[in-house]
């Protein structure tokens, strides 16, 4: 039986529509993915995207729907499966 405090739904989502991601964990299709074979890699550690949008899962979980510009694929993930990735403000000046 799950406990309160494992339901992730009893706070905000950690990541927000548009935010930049990374990927943590190698992603396979469970079957979930139309026209990819069940186990292709979707996704690899280090891969970047931008989340799409939010949905629940089981009323427990927050999914969140990555789109991939690399693959221009949309996967749904978990929180755990996720990192923020900082924007810098990087400049063209060179160091002197």
């Amino acid at each position: 039986m799950q406990r309160d405090d494992e339901i992730e739904l009893n706070s905000q989502p950690i990541f927000e529509i548009g935010q930049k991601v990374r990927i943590r964990k190698l992603i396979k299709n469970d079957g979930t993915f139309p026209g990819r074979e069940i186990g292709e890699v979707l996704a690899k550690i280090g891969d970047i995207g931008y989340v799409a949008s939010i949905g629940t899962y089981l009323q427990s979980y927050y999914i969140y729907a990555v789109h991939f510009l690399n693959t221009g694929y949309v996967i749904g993930c978990r929180k755990r499966e996720l990192e923020s990735v900082e924007e810098t403000n990087e400049s063209n000046a060179t160091a002197k």
